[in-house]
């Protein structure tokens, strides 16, 4: 094994840090902030503001054991028929106070499942959206489907309404991992779901893998790589597995004793990433990987890359604009989350109510330390300035995970692994005691 080479180091890796997909981090918002927070903040932007829309659609025909997601189980479609009745209103309310010289350059439908949506459903969705807003001709549109939810039908109108990129859950292609994990889901179905996709003119797809589930070995993470290489995919998102039952209770059906060890889970991690690169793929960040003339690999070499709540991304806007159930909005002066249950944010959208259930405000200082880790988890590196905790990092340096030079910090490639553990510590408000984090692998 060469000297650099990441290894396993358990003082880091079982340490629990956010995983930095905003800042501040989710776990400081606080339930004084509203929607009037939020059309103030509105009127502040700059002008001709690129703007990016998410859609929440907080239902699936059945419950995935691992999930980590706000999501429910309909007992029929009229309950999904008045979420997005609610949908629609909160779609014109919040054009309202978007900046009026915007233009989304970006929508991304995520879950839950948005294939539960009968194809006339997710119609009536983009019709509106695109009613609403300035969508550009050039805009992404992405959905998140569940393969096993998915017809020809559906993606037809994914097709016709702009959709051109669709992201597929595999997780892992194990019989025995997917009964656990209470997702039966073939390798055949994938493929099939691929296919029709790809039929209609949805020819950019991703595809997500996860490691750290009960029954896996680096061999079966190994394969699953090899089998979602082996069907085109043109990105891969390579999760860890959060087992966090006190937070969702669905987990506690996983059988803890079943679970991989730490060393373990980071064994697999290292081979699915030694796997997707021999198949060609470039590494973005540290969980993702894409084709080299994909735009994310693109972006990853001319440091436009992003990082949102989706993971890494082209996506250039400066506001998110979130709309549906627990959807999170984004923009300079701060974040707003809707009311996760999809029954009281139905019910305070269609009574005219404040359906933003809790936020943080962030000043422009708390921008910069967002700029620099966006820099850090983008690019590996960032730049040290005065009153900088540089000494909070002293360990990572002692074990040559990070150096300093030039007045940067930069992560070696034994480092890389443990960029969220650099993150918090550069992160000024960063308090492992007395927060709840996902282990940083």
């Amino acid at each position: 094994m060469p000297d650099d080479a990441p290894r396993f180091i358990a003082k880091y890796a079982l340490e629990a840090v956010p995983r930095y997909t905003s800042y501040p981090p989710a776990t400081k918002f606080h339930g004084k902030v509203g929607l009037a927070d939020w059309q103030r903040w509105m009127t502040q932007q700059d002008k001709n503001p690129a703007l990016s829309i998410y859609v929440h659609i907080p239902f699936c025909k059945s419950m995935c054991w691992y999930c980590g997601c706000h999501t429910t189980i309909p007992n029929g479609h009229r309950r999904v028929e008045h979420y997005l009745a609610a949908l629609d209103i909160d779609i014109r309310r919040r054009a309202e106070s978007a900046p009026p010289d915007g233009r989304v350059c970006h929508i991304h439908f995520g879950g839950g499942s948005p294939d539960m949506l009968k194809p006339e459903e997710f119609r009536a969705v983009m019709q509106q959206i695109r009613a609403s807003f300035n969508v550009a001709p050039d805009a992404e549109i992405a959905v998140e489907l569940d393969p096993r939810g998915l017809d020809s039908e559906l993606c037809q109108a994914m097709a016709q309404t702009g959709v051109n990129r669709a992201s597929l859950g595999v997780q892992d292609i194990s019989h025995e991992v997917q009964k656990l994990i209470h997702r039966i889901q073939p390798l055949e179905i994938v493929q099939a779901a691929a296919d029709k996709l790809r039929a209609v003119g949805i020819s950019a797809i991703n595809m997500d893998m996860m490691y750290g589930l009960p029954a896996q070995s680096v061999a079966r993470v190994c394969e699953t790589a090899n089998a979602i290489a082996g069907m085109g995919a043109d990105r891969v998102s390579v999760f860890g597995y959060a087992h966090v039952p006190w937070f969702k209770k669905h987990q506690r059906a996983i059988p803890e004793e079943r679970l991989p060890g730490a060393a373990e889970r980071f064994d697999q991690m290292l081979a699915a990433n030694h796997t997707l690169s021999e198949a060609g793929y470039e590494r973005i960040g540290f969980d993702h990987f894409a084709r080299p003339a994909d735009p994310l690999a693109r972006a990853a070499r001319d440091g436009s890359l992003r990082r949102n709540f989706q993971g890494y991304t082209t996506d250039p806007s400066t506001i998110l604009i979130g709309l549906g159930a627990s959807a999170i909005s984004e923009c300079p002066q701060g974040y707003v989350q809707t009311e996760p249950n999809p029954v009281r944010y139905a019910n305070a959208v269609t009574s005219n109510a404040d359906m933003i259930v809790r936020g943080v405000g962030r000043s422009m200082a708390q921008q910069a330390v967002a700029s620099r880790i966006a820099n850090l988890l983008c690019q590996f590196e960032t730049e040290v300035e005065p009153g900088d905790p540089v000494d909070l990092a002293k360990d990572m340096l002692a074990d040559a995970l990070v150096r300093i030079d030039d007045g940067r910090i930069t992560l070696t490639e034994a480092g890389r692994p443990y960029v969220r553990n650099l993150a918090a510590r550069i992160d000024p408000a960063f308090r492992s005691t007395t927060e709840q984090h996902s282990v940083a692998v």
